[in-house]
């Protein structure tokens, strides 16, 4: 997957969370250090983390290498622009690029074996976006083709890219495989998770 970067989204003020969530321990981890090192495990393409709220003090915590750290000064008008922002950073810089994988910051669940069954679906079918299935919608972890790079700069608000998938779901696969997609949006869905986790660990 060289031409297929990853583009991580953390530039988010946790404010349902009340304290800098990209730094919150799992174990010895961060959620975004575990995050980052399942991409690493996954692409031979560059890394990028899209940063902006308390971007310095999340940068200084990160201990993964190997990854680029990128800067959203637009993070305050919510989650589409880092996707737009993270789009044009790369269509500066990689001009073969054939596409791009965005994860987000707070979904530490989602195994290797997962993202790597959508890079091989995108071997397979490289005009489709390859996206996750959240039951009654699709979402991210998902790749996008340089196609959709277009319609994808002009999202707007906290939405990310989920109208976009809901627009385009004909131009959409999903992976048939069981995954995790917790996303940890408050203290509570932290807590729960942990405790999930404690709770495989003793099984």
């Amino acid at each position: 997957m060289k031409n297929i970067p990853v583009l991580v989204l953390a530039a988010g003020k946790s404010s349902r969370m009340h304290t800098t969530k990209q730094l919150l321990k799992i174990g010895n981890q961060s959620l975004l250090e575990i995050v980052l090192e399942k991409a690493l495990a996954i692409s031979s393409s560059p890394i990028y983390c899209v940063l902006g709220a308390n971007a310095a003090t999340i940068q200084q915590e990160i201990a993964t290498k190997n990854v680029d750290f990128i800067f959203n000064e637009n993070f305050n008008e919510g989650l589409s622009t880092s996707i737009v922002f993270g789009i044009n950073y790369l269509e500066k810089n990689h001009p073969n690029l054939e596409g791009v994988f965005i994860l987000l910051a707070d979904q530490p669940a989602i195994e290797i074996a997962y993202l790597k069954n959508l890079i091989e679906l995108f071997a397979e079918h490289k005009n489709k976006i390859i996206a996750s299935n959240y039951q009654r919608r699709n979402g991210v972890p998902a790749i996008f083709p340089k196609e959709f790079f277009k319609e994808l700069k002009l999202l707007k608000g906290d939405f990310g890219a989920r109208d976009f998938l809901e627009k385009n779901k004909n131009a959409t696969i999903v992976s048939s495989l069981d995954v995790c997609l917790i996303d940890l949006d408050t203290k509570i869905d932290y807590e729960n998770y942990k405790n999930l986790i404690k709770s495989d660990a003793t099984k």
